[in-house]
């Protein structure tokens, strides 16, 4: 175990040099949140969606929590089947190296990334756009939790979707518009409450809704929380959604992955 770790740990590093070095990752996986946030942020800056609490401010968590999903669950979908297509997976696969440490690998690069994604984006928001960083060790505290449970989710998710696309040129095309629905129905480019009913209870259903849902309570006013759907935060329930998803991500990773294509099967 000590073994697998220690080398999940050292290919942690190049999975990010592979990461900065694919242009398509970089813009879209990383610079993607941080470049919509700073558009939406200009357009929408004035407008006020509850007293003392503008567009942009209600707009930032979302966009924290959407870059989450982004880096865990899009990045996985679309780089897997790729690493796969080029047998890179089979190698590794017949390789002395645990299989451990190639997933240990993976989501160490997704942490990282989302720490230094998550970082930015509180210094634009901070620096630009009137966004108050927590204030209590409480807050800093549910920002860490909801934050390691929901990158999490999203990344055992994308791993078991990355078994999905039968080639890896057509993965973009089948995981984007998974995760561009899931931001629009979540609350992240729309206040959530103001989303049809019957889309709102769809949204519930997913990890996402309860990221941008924890991420609201960390960085609106405690009185904000009157204008989510249940009237409070439900941190509780966010947690027992994001574990369950972690559950059900991993379960379905063991079930799915695969380390070769269909033709090779």
């Amino acid at each position: 175990m000590t073994l697998t770790l220690r080398l999940g740990l050292l290919r942690s590093g190049l999975e990010l040099r592979q990461f900065f070095r694919g242009r398509e990752s970089v813009i879209f996986s990383f610079a993607l949140p941080i470049l919509l946030l700073i558009v939406f942020g200009s357009v929408f800056g004035g407008d006020d969606v509850a007293p003392g609490v503008t567009l942009t401010q209600y707009f930032v968590p979302g966009m924290i929590a959407a870059a989450q999903l982004t880096n865990g669950f899009q990045t996985l979908a679309v780089q897997i089947p790729m690493e796969r297509d080029r047998g890179v997976l089979k190698r590794l696969y017949g390789a002395p190296m645990p299989a451990g440490a190639y997933f240990i690998g993976k989501v160490a690069m997704v942490y990282l990334i989302g720490v230094g994604g998550c970082a930015i984006m509180l210094a634009i928001a901070t620096a630009f756009f009137d966004v108050t960083l927590p204030a209590t060790g409480g807050q800093w505290l549910t920002l860490l939790w909801v934050s390691l449970l929901g990158i999490a989710a999203c990344t055992l998710c994308g791993i078991a979707f990355s078994s999905i696309p039968r080639e890896a040129k057509r993965a973009p095309a089948v995981v984007t518009p998974v995760a561009l629905v899931l931001q629009f129905i979540s609350g992240v480019f729309f206040v959530f409450t103001d989303l049809p009913a019957w889309m709102q209870q769809i949204a519930a259903v997913f990890p996402l809704k309860w990221m941008a849902q924890g991420m609201r309570s960390v960085f609106l006013p405690d009185a904000f929380a009157a204008n989510e759907p249940a009237g409070t935060w439900e941190l509780g329930r966010v947690a027992i959604m994001l574990g369950a998803w972690v559950i059900v991500g991993l379960a379905l990773c063991l079930l799915t992955f695969r380390w070769t294509g269909r033709e090779d099967s």
